[in-house]
Protein backbone atom coordinates (compact mmCIF):
# COMPACT_ATOMS: atom_id res chain seq x y z
CA UNK A 1 0.00 0.00 0.00
CA UNK A 2 0.89 3.61 -0.41
CA UNK A 3 0.79 5.69 2.54
CA UNK A 4 -2.36 7.59 1.59
CA UNK A 5 -4.11 4.11 1.12
CA UNK A 6 -2.57 3.03 3.92
CA UNK A 7 -4.25 6.34 6.08
CA UNK A 8 -7.30 6.10 3.84
CA UNK A 9 -7.74 2.42 5.05
CA UNK A 10 -7.18 3.51 9.38
CA UNK A 11 -9.88 6.75 8.57
CA UNK A 12 -12.78 3.86 7.54
CA UNK A 13 -11.66 1.16 10.61
CA UNK A 14 -10.16 -1.41 8.78
CA UNK A 15 -6.64 -2.75 8.47
CA UNK A 16 -3.83 -1.40 6.42
CA UNK A 17 -0.97 -3.54 5.87
CA UNK A 18 1.05 -2.02 8.73
CA UNK A 19 0.45 1.11 11.05
CA UNK A 20 0.39 4.19 9.52
CA UNK A 21 2.20 6.79 11.49
CA UNK A 22 2.21 10.57 11.86
CA UNK A 23 5.23 12.70 13.23
CA UNK A 24 4.99 16.30 11.98
CA UNK A 25 1.92 16.86 10.11
CA UNK A 26 0.32 19.04 12.67
CA UNK A 27 1.10 21.26 15.22
CA UNK A 28 -0.14 18.09 17.95
CA UNK A 29 1.72 15.51 16.55
CA UNK A 30 5.14 17.66 15.49
CA UNK A 31 8.58 17.33 17.72
CA UNK A 32 10.78 20.18 19.28
CA UNK A 33 13.31 21.87 16.26
CA UNK A 34 16.07 21.12 18.76
CA UNK A 35 14.93 17.43 19.32
CA UNK A 36 14.92 16.56 15.54
CA UNK A 37 17.88 18.30 14.72
CA UNK A 38 19.84 15.51 17.05
CA UNK A 39 17.58 13.09 15.69
CA UNK A 40 18.75 14.03 12.28
CA UNK A 41 22.47 14.14 13.39
CA UNK A 42 21.69 10.19 15.03
CA UNK A 43 20.88 9.09 12.21
CA UNK A 44 23.54 10.39 9.94
CA UNK A 45 21.21 12.17 7.54
CA UNK A 46 22.70 15.22 5.41
CA UNK A 47 23.52 18.50 7.83
CA UNK A 48 20.36 21.21 7.40
CA UNK A 49 19.13 23.33 9.53
CA UNK A 50 15.26 22.45 10.86
CA UNK A 51 12.92 24.61 9.84
CA UNK A 52 10.73 26.05 12.73
CA UNK A 53 7.59 25.99 11.27
CA UNK A 54 5.67 26.55 14.88
CA UNK A 55 7.02 29.11 16.00
CA UNK A 56 4.79 29.34 19.08
CA UNK A 57 5.96 25.96 20.62
CA UNK A 58 9.09 25.90 18.51
CA UNK A 59 8.31 22.97 16.44
CA UNK A 60 10.11 21.84 12.88
CA UNK A 61 9.61 20.48 9.85
CA UNK A 62 10.03 16.83 9.16
CA UNK A 63 11.27 17.04 5.97
CA UNK A 64 10.92 14.49 3.96
CA UNK A 65 14.60 12.34 4.03
CA UNK A 66 13.40 11.52 7.73
CA UNK A 67 9.74 10.67 6.40
CA UNK A 68 11.31 8.24 4.35
CA UNK A 69 13.69 6.19 7.03
CA UNK A 70 11.01 6.47 9.45
CA UNK A 71 8.34 5.34 7.39
CA UNK A 72 6.09 8.37 8.35
CA UNK A 73 2.95 8.17 6.14
CA UNK A 74 1.33 11.65 6.68
CA UNK A 75 2.04 15.39 5.60
CA UNK A 76 0.49 18.15 6.17
CA UNK A 77 -0.88 21.45 4.98
CA UNK A 78 0.05 24.47 7.21
CA UNK A 79 -1.30 28.20 6.89
CA UNK A 80 0.90 30.68 5.20
CA UNK A 81 1.09 32.47 8.42
CA UNK A 82 2.74 31.29 11.60
CA UNK A 83 0.06 30.26 13.86
CA UNK A 84 -0.94 32.69 16.75
CA UNK A 85 1.94 35.30 15.83
CA UNK A 86 0.40 36.35 12.09
CA UNK A 87 3.87 36.88 10.15
CA UNK A 88 4.65 34.74 7.04
CA UNK A 89 6.66 31.97 7.09
CA UNK A 90 8.71 32.89 3.97
CA UNK A 91 12.00 33.52 3.13
CA UNK A 92 13.39 31.64 5.85
CA UNK A 93 16.45 32.87 8.06
CA UNK A 94 18.79 31.86 10.36
CA UNK A 95 18.29 31.84 14.31
CA UNK A 96 19.86 30.26 17.30
CA UNK A 97 17.64 28.56 19.66
CA UNK A 98 19.21 28.87 23.40
CA UNK A 99 21.15 26.22 23.23
CA UNK A 100 22.78 27.02 20.34
CA UNK A 101 21.18 25.02 18.08
CA UNK A 102 20.97 26.44 14.12
CA UNK A 103 17.93 26.73 12.81
CA UNK A 104 15.52 28.81 10.36
CA UNK A 105 12.82 31.17 10.94
CA UNK A 106 10.21 32.57 8.36
CA UNK A 107 11.59 36.24 7.77
CA UNK A 108 8.49 37.54 9.61
CA UNK A 109 9.85 36.39 12.76
CA UNK A 110 11.29 39.58 14.60
CA UNK A 111 12.81 39.40 17.73
CA UNK A 112 14.51 41.38 20.52
CA UNK A 113 16.55 40.41 24.04
CA UNK A 114 16.21 41.43 27.31
CA UNK A 115 19.80 42.10 29.73
CA UNK A 116 18.24 38.48 31.38
CA UNK A 117 18.50 36.55 27.94
CA UNK A 118 14.48 36.36 27.77
CA UNK A 119 13.76 36.91 23.81
CA UNK A 120 10.44 38.25 22.47
CA UNK A 121 8.44 38.04 19.69
CA UNK A 122 6.39 40.67 18.22
CA UNK A 123 2.50 40.41 16.33
CA UNK A 124 2.77 39.99 12.31
CA UNK A 125 6.32 40.70 12.99
CA UNK A 126 5.65 44.83 14.00
CA UNK A 127 8.24 45.43 16.09
CA UNK A 128 6.56 48.83 16.79
CA UNK A 129 4.17 47.12 18.52
CA UNK A 130 4.47 45.23 22.13
CA UNK A 131 5.78 42.08 22.34
CA UNK A 132 2.92 39.24 21.99
CA UNK A 133 5.09 36.16 23.58
CA UNK A 134 8.53 35.61 25.54
CA UNK A 135 10.86 33.01 25.62
CA UNK A 136 12.24 32.84 29.22
CA UNK A 137 16.10 32.33 29.43
CA UNK A 138 16.08 28.85 29.23
CA UNK A 139 13.15 27.93 28.48
CA UNK A 140 11.57 25.56 25.30
CA UNK A 141 8.42 27.45 24.44
CA UNK A 142 7.05 30.97 23.98
CA UNK A 143 4.67 32.05 26.35
CA UNK A 144 1.87 34.62 25.47
CA UNK A 145 2.03 38.26 27.00
CA UNK A 146 -1.68 38.67 27.30
CA UNK A 147 -2.75 42.19 26.87
CA UNK A 148 -5.63 43.37 29.28
CA UNK A 149 -7.85 45.81 26.86
CA UNK A 150 -10.23 48.20 29.04
CA UNK A 151 -13.86 46.24 28.80
CA UNK A 152 -16.99 47.91 29.63
CA UNK A 153 -19.14 44.46 30.94
CA UNK A 154 -22.43 46.32 30.19
CA UNK A 155 -21.63 46.81 26.87
CA UNK A 156 -20.15 43.79 25.39
CA UNK A 157 -19.78 42.70 21.68
CA UNK A 158 -17.93 40.13 21.03
CA UNK A 159 -17.96 40.40 16.97
CA UNK A 160 -16.65 43.85 17.11
CA UNK A 161 -13.64 42.45 19.65
CA UNK A 162 -12.75 39.56 17.50
CA UNK A 163 -13.47 40.62 14.08
CA UNK A 164 -9.79 41.40 13.33
CA UNK A 165 -9.06 38.00 14.43
CA UNK A 166 -11.24 35.57 12.48
CA UNK A 167 -10.97 36.90 8.88
CA UNK A 168 -11.36 35.47 5.50
CA UNK A 169 -8.33 33.48 3.57
CA UNK A 170 -6.68 36.05 1.33
CA UNK A 171 -6.68 35.17 -2.07
CA UNK A 172 -2.84 34.90 -1.82
CA UNK A 173 -3.25 32.41 0.97
CA UNK A 174 -5.96 30.26 -0.92
CA UNK A 175 -3.00 29.96 -3.63
CA UNK A 176 -1.39 28.81 -1.69
CA UNK A 177 -3.50 26.29 -0.36
CA UNK A 178 -3.89 25.44 -3.99
CA UNK A 179 -0.32 24.95 -4.98
CA UNK A 180 0.41 22.96 -1.94
CA UNK A 181 -1.94 20.64 -2.00
CA UNK A 182 -1.41 20.03 -5.82
CA UNK A 183 2.15 19.07 -5.20
CA UNK A 184 1.20 17.28 -2.27
CA UNK A 185 -1.73 15.09 -4.07
CA UNK A 186 0.39 14.89 -7.37
CA UNK A 187 4.00 14.43 -6.68
CA UNK A 188 4.05 12.31 -3.25
CA UNK A 189 1.63 9.24 -2.07
CA UNK A 190 1.65 10.63 1.87
CA UNK A 191 -1.99 10.99 3.05
CA UNK A 192 -1.90 14.81 3.54
CA UNK A 193 -3.69 16.83 6.49
CA UNK A 194 -4.94 20.52 7.17
CA UNK A 195 -4.53 22.74 10.12
CA UNK A 196 -7.69 24.41 10.53
CA UNK A 197 -7.23 25.97 13.67
CA UNK A 198 -9.64 28.75 13.10
CA UNK A 199 -12.75 26.48 13.65
CA UNK A 200 -11.05 25.68 17.35
CA UNK A 201 -13.88 26.99 19.30
CA UNK A 202 -12.75 28.76 22.94
CA UNK A 203 -9.22 27.59 21.97
CA UNK A 204 -7.12 29.23 24.69
CA UNK A 205 -4.21 29.59 22.96
CA UNK A 206 -6.05 31.96 20.78
CA UNK A 207 -7.41 34.15 23.16
CA UNK A 208 -4.16 36.59 23.49
CA UNK A 209 -4.72 37.36 20.13
CA UNK A 210 -0.88 36.89 19.74
CA UNK A 211 -0.93 38.55 15.59
CA UNK A 212 -3.04 41.43 17.16
CA UNK A 213 -1.41 44.85 18.15
CA UNK A 214 -4.00 45.88 20.09
CA UNK A 215 -6.58 42.69 20.75
CA UNK A 216 -10.36 44.04 21.97
CA UNK A 217 -12.52 42.17 25.01
CA UNK A 218 -11.96 39.82 26.58
CA UNK A 219 -8.65 38.18 27.02
CA UNK A 220 -7.96 37.70 30.23
CA UNK A 221 -8.25 33.48 30.84
CA UNK A 222 -9.64 33.48 33.91
CA UNK A 223 -12.28 36.42 33.15
CA UNK A 224 -12.77 34.37 29.95
CA UNK A 225 -13.49 31.15 32.03
CA UNK A 226 -15.69 33.14 34.01
CA UNK A 227 -17.60 34.96 31.46
CA UNK A 228 -19.17 31.30 30.66
CA UNK A 229 -21.61 32.22 33.81
CA UNK A 230 -21.35 35.91 34.07
CA UNK A 231 -22.13 36.79 30.40
CA UNK A 232 -23.00 33.59 28.69
CA UNK A 233 -24.43 35.52 25.66
CA UNK A 234 -20.78 36.95 24.94
CA UNK A 235 -19.10 33.32 24.29
CA UNK A 236 -22.43 32.55 22.48
CA UNK A 237 -21.86 35.51 20.32
CA UNK A 238 -18.06 34.80 20.10
CA UNK A 239 -18.65 30.81 19.39
CA UNK A 240 -21.43 31.78 16.56
CA UNK A 241 -19.44 34.43 14.46
CA UNK A 242 -16.10 32.13 14.60
CA UNK A 243 -18.59 29.30 13.78
CA UNK A 244 -19.91 31.49 10.46
CA UNK A 245 -16.08 32.64 9.89
CA UNK A 246 -15.05 29.19 9.98
CA UNK A 247 -17.81 27.70 7.66
CA UNK A 248 -16.87 30.44 4.74
CA UNK A 249 -13.58 29.54 5.46
CA UNK A 250 -14.04 26.03 4.84
CA UNK A 251 -16.23 26.39 1.78
CA UNK A 252 -13.09 28.70 0.36
CA UNK A 253 -10.51 25.71 1.81
CA UNK A 254 -12.59 23.43 -0.23
CA UNK A 255 -12.63 25.48 -3.58
CA UNK A 256 -8.67 25.58 -3.54
CA UNK A 257 -8.06 21.90 -2.12
CA UNK A 258 -10.73 19.64 -3.05
CA UNK A 259 -10.37 15.95 -2.58
CA UNK A 260 -6.94 16.15 -2.29
CA UNK A 261 -6.28 16.19 1.46
CA UNK A 262 -7.99 13.49 3.55
CA UNK A 263 -8.40 14.42 6.96
CA UNK A 264 -8.64 18.11 8.77
CA UNK A 265 -8.04 19.25 12.38
CA UNK A 266 -11.06 20.72 13.63
CA UNK A 267 -10.53 21.41 16.84
CA UNK A 268 -7.71 21.91 19.58
CA UNK A 269 -9.46 23.05 22.42
CA UNK A 270 -8.55 21.35 25.34
CA UNK A 271 -11.74 20.20 27.60
CA UNK A 272 -9.88 17.67 29.83
CA UNK A 273 -7.43 17.77 32.44
CA UNK A 274 -4.90 14.97 34.01
CA UNK A 275 -8.18 14.27 36.75
CA UNK A 276 -11.46 14.81 34.72
CA UNK A 277 -12.80 17.52 32.34
CA UNK A 278 -12.40 20.90 32.42
CA UNK A 279 -16.02 21.48 32.24
CA UNK A 280 -19.36 19.65 32.82
CA UNK A 281 -20.81 17.39 29.82
CA UNK A 282 -23.62 19.75 30.02
CA UNK A 283 -21.84 23.03 29.89
CA UNK A 284 -20.00 21.62 26.89
CA UNK A 285 -24.01 20.44 25.35
CA UNK A 286 -25.06 24.03 25.84
CA UNK A 287 -21.83 25.99 24.74
CA UNK A 288 -19.46 23.82 22.08
CA UNK A 289 -21.52 20.78 21.16
CA UNK A 290 -23.97 23.07 18.82
CA UNK A 291 -20.99 24.46 16.98
CA UNK A 292 -19.28 21.32 16.70
CA UNK A 293 -22.23 19.97 15.15
CA UNK A 294 -22.46 22.45 12.48
CA UNK A 295 -19.02 22.75 11.71
CA UNK A 296 -18.52 19.08 11.90
CA UNK A 297 -21.84 18.74 9.82
CA UNK A 298 -20.76 20.81 6.61
CA UNK A 299 -17.08 19.10 6.42
CA UNK A 300 -19.13 15.42 6.58
CA UNK A 301 -21.96 17.14 3.89
CA UNK A 302 -19.48 18.82 1.29
CA UNK A 303 -16.08 17.58 1.35
CA UNK A 304 -14.46 13.59 1.91
CA UNK A 305 -12.57 14.98 4.39
CA UNK A 306 -12.48 13.45 8.43
CA UNK A 307 -12.83 15.98 11.12
CA UNK A 308 -10.18 15.39 13.93
CA UNK A 309 -10.14 17.18 17.07
CA UNK A 310 -7.40 17.41 19.38
CA UNK A 311 -7.99 17.76 22.76
CA UNK A 312 -5.89 17.12 25.91
CA UNK A 313 -6.39 15.29 29.35
CA UNK A 314 -9.43 13.03 30.60
CA UNK A 315 -12.18 13.37 28.29
CA UNK A 316 -14.00 10.02 28.33
CA UNK A 317 -16.78 11.92 29.60
CA UNK A 318 -17.16 13.88 25.97
CA UNK A 319 -17.12 11.07 23.76
CA UNK A 320 -20.24 10.21 23.20
CA UNK A 321 -21.40 13.44 22.70
CA UNK A 322 -18.16 14.27 20.60
CA UNK A 323 -19.09 11.47 18.07
CA UNK A 324 -22.82 12.82 18.29
CA UNK A 325 -21.42 16.13 17.00
CA UNK A 326 -19.86 14.33 13.98
CA UNK A 327 -15.90 13.63 14.89
CA UNK A 328 -14.66 11.08 13.41
CA UNK A 329 -11.16 10.82 14.81
CA UNK A 330 -9.84 11.55 18.49
CA UNK A 331 -6.05 12.85 19.19
CA UNK A 332 -4.09 12.88 21.20
CA UNK A 333 -5.51 10.09 23.21
CA UNK A 334 -3.91 11.20 26.79
CA UNK A 335 -3.70 7.50 27.99
CA UNK A 336 -1.99 8.73 31.20
CA UNK A 337 -5.27 10.99 32.15
CA UNK A 338 -7.36 9.63 34.43
CA UNK A 339 -10.40 7.25 33.08
CA UNK A 340 -8.21 6.92 29.65
CA UNK A 341 -7.41 3.86 29.85
CA UNK A 342 -6.58 2.13 26.20
CA UNK A 343 -8.20 -1.40 26.73
CA UNK A 344 -11.84 0.55 27.33
CA UNK A 345 -11.31 3.16 24.58
CA UNK A 346 -10.62 0.62 21.93
CA UNK A 347 -13.38 -1.73 23.00
CA UNK A 348 -16.18 0.76 23.77
CA UNK A 349 -15.43 3.33 20.78
CA UNK A 350 -12.94 1.44 18.69
CA UNK A 351 -15.29 1.62 15.77
CA UNK A 352 -17.02 4.86 16.25
CA UNK A 353 -13.47 6.40 16.48
CA UNK A 354 -10.57 6.45 14.95
CA UNK A 355 -7.53 7.00 17.53
CA UNK A 356 -4.59 8.95 15.88
CA UNK A 357 -1.89 9.36 18.79
CA UNK A 358 -1.75 7.29 22.14
CA UNK A 359 1.56 5.39 20.87
CA UNK A 360 3.80 6.16 23.58
CA UNK A 361 3.61 8.15 26.93
CA UNK A 362 5.03 11.28 26.34
CA UNK A 363 4.61 12.83 30.16
CA UNK A 364 6.89 10.06 31.52
CA UNK A 365 7.82 7.30 29.49
CA UNK A 366 9.17 8.55 26.71
CA UNK A 367 11.65 11.56 28.09
CA UNK A 368 12.01 9.92 31.47
CA UNK A 369 12.35 6.17 31.03
CA UNK A 370 14.81 3.36 29.71
CA UNK A 371 14.93 2.66 25.75
CA UNK A 372 13.47 -0.73 26.48
CA UNK A 373 10.89 0.67 28.70
CA UNK A 374 10.00 3.11 25.93
CA UNK A 375 9.35 0.01 23.31
CA UNK A 376 7.43 -1.82 26.10
CA UNK A 377 5.02 0.95 26.25
CA UNK A 378 4.79 1.33 22.52
CA UNK A 379 4.02 -1.90 22.17
CA UNK A 380 1.31 -2.66 24.54
CA UNK A 381 -0.59 0.72 23.06
CA UNK A 382 -0.08 -0.54 19.24
CA UNK A 383 -1.17 -4.18 20.77
CA UNK A 384 -4.58 -2.43 22.08
CA UNK A 385 -5.13 0.14 19.56
CA UNK A 386 -4.16 -1.39 16.15
CA UNK A 387 -6.43 -4.09 16.72
CA UNK A 388 -8.82 -4.44 13.87
CA UNK A 389 -7.59 -1.22 12.51
CA UNK A 390 -9.16 2.72 12.79
CA UNK A 391 -5.44 3.78 14.22
CA UNK A 392 -2.76 6.50 13.25
CA UNK A 393 0.25 5.75 15.17
CA UNK A 394 1.42 9.25 16.75
CA UNK A 395 2.73 10.23 19.93
CA UNK A 396 0.36 11.48 22.98
CA UNK A 397 0.70 14.75 22.31
CA UNK A 398 4.66 16.61 20.04
CA UNK A 399 8.01 15.11 20.97
CA UNK A 400 9.59 17.96 23.48
CA UNK A 401 12.52 19.37 23.83
CA UNK A 402 15.29 16.93 25.85
CA UNK A 403 14.07 13.83 24.76
CA UNK A 404 16.81 11.87 24.68
CA UNK A 405 16.94 9.99 20.88
CA UNK A 406 17.95 6.75 21.69
CA UNK A 407 14.00 6.57 23.45
CA UNK A 408 12.82 7.64 20.04
CA UNK A 409 14.92 5.45 18.23
CA UNK A 410 13.28 2.77 20.76
CA UNK A 411 9.80 3.83 20.09
CA UNK A 412 10.36 3.41 16.31
CA UNK A 413 12.03 -0.12 16.50
CA UNK A 414 8.95 -0.89 18.65
CA UNK A 415 6.75 0.12 15.91
CA UNK A 416 8.77 -1.67 12.98
CA UNK A 417 9.64 -5.07 15.39
CA UNK A 418 4.93 -4.85 15.58
CA UNK A 419 4.25 -4.33 12.04
CA UNK A 420 6.83 -7.37 11.35
CA UNK A 421 5.23 -10.03 13.41
CA UNK A 422 3.17 -12.74 11.44
CA UNK A 423 0.34 -12.04 14.21
CA UNK A 424 -0.68 -8.71 14.42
Amino acid sequence: MTSRERVIKALNHQKPDRVPVDLGSSTVTGISAGTLAKLRKALNLKYKPVRVIEPYQILGEVDEDLMKLLGIDVIGIWSPRAMFFGYLQDNWKPWNLQDGTEVLIGSGFQWTEDAEGNIYTYPCGDISAKPCAKLPKGGYYFDSISKFPPVDKNNLNAREDFKDQFQLYTEDALKYFEKTSLNLYNNTSYAVTINFWESSIGDIGFLPGGSLKNPKGIRNIEEFYSAFLLHPHYIKELFDFQTEMAIKNLMLLKQAIGDRAQAIFISGVDLGTQRGPIISPDMYREFFKPYHKKINRWVHDNTSWKSIFHSCGSVVKFLDDFIDAGVDVLNPVQTSAIDMDPKMLKTKYGDKLVFWGGGVDTQSVLPFGTPEEVKMDTLAKINIFASEGGFVFSTIHNIQYNVPIENILAMFQALSDFNKRKDR
